[in-house]
């Protein structure tokens, strides 16, 4: 099942965010090689700079999306100010299965 993983940063965390980045980045390169990633990416403020995050996962059930959620190292940097977590339906444009 996916799962929606959106999250808001604290105000005023971009250097927290800069400074985890590749640690995130390694994360989620894992989570892709393990098949668990749908898709992810920031969101942006007006001037373009990142303020949050989207991540899609694949998860057994919410416990699972949960666990995946929080070992992000975005997550244990305390970089985000609100985490919700969401079942998800891909229904257009879903890529075609391999």
């Amino acid at each position: 099942m996916l799962f929606a993983v959106i999250c808001k940063d604290k105000p005023g965390s971009l250097q927290v965010r800069l400074d985890t980045r590749p640690e995130h980045i390694v994360f989620l390169e894992g989570l892709n090689g393990d098949k668990k990633l749908a898709f992810a990416g920031p969101f942006l403020d007006t001037e373009g700079k990142p303020n949050g995050s989207l991540v899609v996962v694949e998860a057994p059930d919410m416990a699972g999306a949960q666990a995946l959620s929080a070992a992000d190292p975005y997550a244990k940097a305390g970089l985000f100010e609100s985490v919700e977590i969401r079942p998800w339906n891909w229904t257009f444009n879903k890529p075609a299965a391999s």
